[in-house]
């Protein structure tokens, strides 16, 4: 039995249990993209718009294939050097990450956060030959496209909105947007779940791929799914409420009508990220429906000093996490 196929199975139960508490973090951390929207204009209470989205975070599986599982799996890094300590360094890169943004209340990527960290690890072992460059390529583009869509489509919504009720009173279309968010904000968090739990999918799947317990094709078992599906509810129950504060309140003032822009305008981009298998930040996409909508209004409604200060922490998750999880892949073969 070889290096790779000889982790014993506490062990290897113990790795995937690291992985689902990633997915939980996920949950927990990007709560916010879910239900910030909706808790700032007061259409839901946090404990019941935390109950929402957990729900449509776990249904999501049933909408969506895992085009992003296998992106994560195989896309990232060559699956051939995958072995334990990899995916154990990559998961701390990416767990050391998140609890540091979500201490300070920083909406960061958890997605990136685990993409930098399978590259750390991936590069630290085998060096920068690992990585599978068509993929990273794809998710790196996604880092700029994602927000700029999700401000686009949102910016669009608003405007096209705005005009259609320009003969309703105020009072008339709060009262009409205050019953479509929960329509958005289902969309929305259907697009967090089918997109977000597939990344720990894909890690889950190619480490039991490299020990062998999934034959000689690499695929995404159920009890996976529903393991992963079932973390990031729970960690969507638990809710970030510093995060939220900034995605609600501090970037622009929301109403009803413009928190479904915003809700839809990041939807409609999820949707079809996840459809074309990349693995994008919802935490990036909701930012950048929310700056769409309080820039239709006028810029002046926008913070563009909290929104610089989010797009620094963007720029600096991946190689962060990258440089986490190389550092804890060389302290692993300083204790073996």
């Amino acid at each position: 039995m070889t290096e790779a196929t000889a982790l014993a199975l506490p062990a290897l139960a113990g790795l995937i249990a690291v992985a689902l508490f990633f997915d939980f973090l996920n949950g927990l951390h990007d709560a916010a993209n879910s239900i910030a929207t909706i808790v700032s204009t007061r259409v839901l209470r946090p404990q019941y718009a935390v109950l929402w989205a957990a729900f449509f975070n776990f249904i999501a599986f049933l909408f969506f294939g895992l085009h992003v599982a296998q992106t994560l799996g195989t896309g990232i890094v060559d699956a051939g050097i995958i072995d334990p300590r990899v995916i154990f360094s990559a998961l701390m890169g990416a767990i050391a990450w998140n609890i540091v943004t979500w201490v300070f209340g920083i909406p960061s990527s958890s997605s990136h956060a685990l993409v930098g960290g399978l590259i750390g690890a991936g590069v630290a072992k085998a060096g920068f030959s690992a990585v599978v460059w068509s993929g990273l390529t794809k998710t790196a583009a996604a880092i700029v496209l994602s927000p700029l869509i999700g401000f686009l489509l949102a910016l669009i919504l608003v405007l096209v909105v705005s005009w259609s009720c320009v003969r309703a009173t105020p009072f008339a279309v709060d009262r009409r947007f205050r019953a479509l968010q929960f329509v958005s904000a289902s969309l929305y968090s259907l697009g967090h779940g089918g997109n977000d739990a597939q990344k720990t999918m894909g890690i889950i799947a190619v480490l039991l791929y490299s020990q062998g317990h999934l034959g000689s094709s690499f695929h995404v078992p159920l009890w996976v799914v529903l393991a992963c599906q079932s973390a990031m509810a729970l960690g969507t129950l638990f809710g970030g409420w510093r995060i939220v504060h900034t995605m609600g309140s501090k970037i622009t003032r929301l109403n009803p009508m413009q928190g479904f822009c915003a809700e839809t305008g990041g939807a409609i981009t999820l949707f079809m990220a996840t459809w074309l298998g990349v693995p994008v930040s919802t935490t990036h996409t909701i930012t950048g429906a929310i700056i769409g909508v309080g820039a239709a209004r006028r810029t002046s409604a926008v913070r563009w000093g909290v929104a610089s200060n989010i797009v620094v922490a963007w720029v600096l998750t991946l190689p962060a996490a990258a440089l986490i999880a190389a550092a804890c892949y060389a302290l692993t073969a300083l204790l073996r």
